[in-house]
């Protein structure tokens, strides 16, 4: 999955477009969904986003909606504790659509739970779709180029090409000591899948720690510098133009049925 992730990040049909573009898209919608919590146009930004993503970058839908799936875990398990409530049997229950005594506690279901489980998860898809448009059109490169453009501390914007970095080193020997384990037959039994599995875990952190110490050697011996990655792409002031479109019409919108 992580896999797919960089590689449309590279090959979809926006990469060309400059990353500074996209990310001030991208971002600005997040905030504005966040900001405004409308569900409304949380929706629009889901909508615009998921659109960008499939015709525009011509990303696979089936693709697009497995990556939604992803978060769906754990935005399902917030909205069941925002929706079910439990108080003392005793105590007068709020507005609600049905409630259950057991012992000296009533579950019940409130109206008003209802209501900011529904905002928040109109909110979350519309931030989802944002997040996902960024980094699938996006390369860490382009991101860590325009975080270096907005003077964010080198020392932060360097962790974050490392950690992606080692994500894929990470991945990579995973898949190879797994392999090697499974045709010795590793994990044909539980008490073997446990050592197996631990075996794994050392053996992991032993090379994660011998690459990260060759790449601080790498990079001593070219005086302490990283060589970083540089926009060579024009902006477009007819993507300019449409972002400018977008955000004034939700901004009109909002206003609007606020």
């Amino acid at each position: 999955m992580m896999l797919l992730i960089d590689k449309y990040a590279y090959l979809n049909k926006l990469a060309f477009v400059h990353p500074l573009e996209k990310m001030i898209f991208s971002l600005g919608l997040l905030l504005f969904t966040l900001i405004m919590r409308d569900e409304r146009l949380s929706l629009i930004t889901f909508f615009v986003m998921s659109a960008f993503i499939i015709w525009g970058a011509k990303i696979p839908l089936n693709y697009y909606a497995k990556l939604l799936l992803l978060p769906g875990f754990f935005l399902f398990t917030s909205l069941l504790s925002i929706i079910i409530s439990i108080a003392p049997a005793a105590q007068t229950l709020p507005a609600h659509m049905g409630a259950f005594t057991y012992m000296n506690w009533t579950i019940f279901i409130g109206r008003a739970s209802i209501a900011t489980a529904q905002q928040l998860f109109f909110i979350v898809l519309g931030s989802i779709s944002c997040l996902y448009f960024l980094i699938l059109t996006t390369s860490v490169q382009g991101i860590c180029y325009v975080l270096r453009q907005w003077r964010l501390p080198t020392l932060l914007v360097e962790l974050v090409e490392l950690t992606y970095r080692f994500i894929f080193i990470f991945l990579d020997s995973m898949q190879k000591i797994h392999l090697a384990q499974q045709a010795r037959l590793g994990y044909h039994s539980p008490m073997q899948w446990l050592r197996s599995g631990s075996m794994l875990i050392a053996a992991l952190f032993i090379e994660m720690f011998q690459r990260s110490r060759e790449l601080n050697h790498a990079m001593q011996a070219r005086g302490g510098e990283s060589v970083y990655w540089h926009e060579t792409g024009a902006y477009s002031k007819k993507n300019w133009l449409g972002i400018t479109a977008i955000f004034l019409f939700l901004i009109v919108y909002g206003g609007y049925f606020s």
